[in-house]
């Protein structure tokens, strides 16, 4: 117990620390003595910087990590696949064929209508996941096949867009591949009831996401309804996944690093694992902003870049793995 409240302060600690570093560093550099009249004097010299640019940067990073891995958390729980994620069962792809479909479709339309077609586009795509994986009784190993065939009937549509629509290319392939460039505090109002509320809901449903582990017999045999509890549990994690993609684009590898990471930090039961991928899918997006917008700048590298650049090795590594295990 111990072990685990340590770690999970830990994980927090460094949370506030890359914060902190969020709110000082990039390409105009600001003292770490000048970030508190930054953030509440607006008469000082930083407050544009940090309060209005940095600081909505920041929190958006920070909640759009907290929902992306929550949801990878539940998704491989659920399908009890350690490659299981938001964005490698097709629901990441969904969102950004939708978002794409505005951004190409109609160019003139509200910056907002991007958001809410990319939640669209998630809930499609858990829905057809859903109705194809029904007749094969939601089996986890279906879930998982039927997902990956979605996702790429999903991105073969967003390069079909791309191809025909070359015209507004850039905006499109700026959000598909995940930035937090320009976010402000719409972002922020848009993630932050939405994720006060979801967590908590996660959070209460670990015992019957700890009964998934032992398998659909052991589960039905104690109780679990197993088939109903998955459709529900399933559309938490979409939800939480899929406002986040609508905020940030489709950044990958978030839902997949953090759960493991977590899991070899605190262990599986989901009452510890919840929050500890919560804070771990935090902390990466927060680190790979500030890696992004340091390592070139005053250009910047979008999020997504970086967190596919540490989530692509490490996701190679876990097929070896389970090939080896197999």
């Amino acid at each position: 117990m111990k072990k685990k409240v340590l770690a999970l302060a830990s994980a927090l600690a460094v949370l506030l620390l890359l914060f902190a570093f969020s709110l000082s560093w990039g390409a105009v550099s600001i003292p770490f003595a000048d970030l508190w009249p930054g953030l509440a004097e607006k008469g000082s010299s930083a407050y544009f910087i940090v309060h209005e640019v940095r600081l909505p940067r920041a929190l958006t990073a920070v909640l759009a990590g907290i929902g992306l891995a929550t949801g990878g958390v539940i998704l491989q729980s659920l399908v009890r696949n350690p490659l299981a994620s938001p964005d490698v069962i097709g629901i990441t792809k969904g969102a950004g064929f939708a978002a794409a479909m505005v951004l190409f479709l109609f160019p003139r339309a509200p910056s907002g209508m991007v958001s809410v077609a990319a939640f669209c586009g998630a809930v499609l795509a858990f829905f057809l996941l859903m109705t194809l994986s029904r007749r094969l009784t939601l089996s986890p190993a279906a879930l998982a096949l039927v997902g990956v065939a979605i996702g790429a009937v999903f991105q073969a549509a967003t390069q079909y867009l791309i191809v025909t629509h070359p015209t507004n290319v850039n905006l499109a392939l700026l959000w598909m591949s995940g930035s937090l460039w320009g976010r402000d505090w719409t972002q922020v109002r848009t993630l932050l009831p939405w994720m006060a509320l979801l967590l908590p809901f996660a959070w209460s449903r670990y015992s019957r996401l700890n009964l998934f582990l032992l398998g659909d017999e052991t589960g039905a045999s104690l109780g679990l309804a197993v088939s109903k509890q998955r459709f529900w549990l399933m559309l938490l994690a979409v939800a939480m996944a899929g406002i986040s993609v609508s905020a940030v684009g489709a950044i990958g590898f978030i839902g997949l690093i953090a759960p493991h990471l977590a899991r070899r930090i605190i262990g599986g039961r989901h009452e510890w694992l919840i929050p500890m991928s919560a804070l771990l899918g935090a902390n990466l997006m927060l680190l790979g902003d500030l890696v992004g917008r340091l390592v070139i700048a005053p250009r910047e590298v979008p999020v997504g870049i970086m967190t596919a650049v540490i989530g692509a090795p490490y996701f190679i590594y876990l097929l070896r793995k389970q090939r080896k295990s197999g």
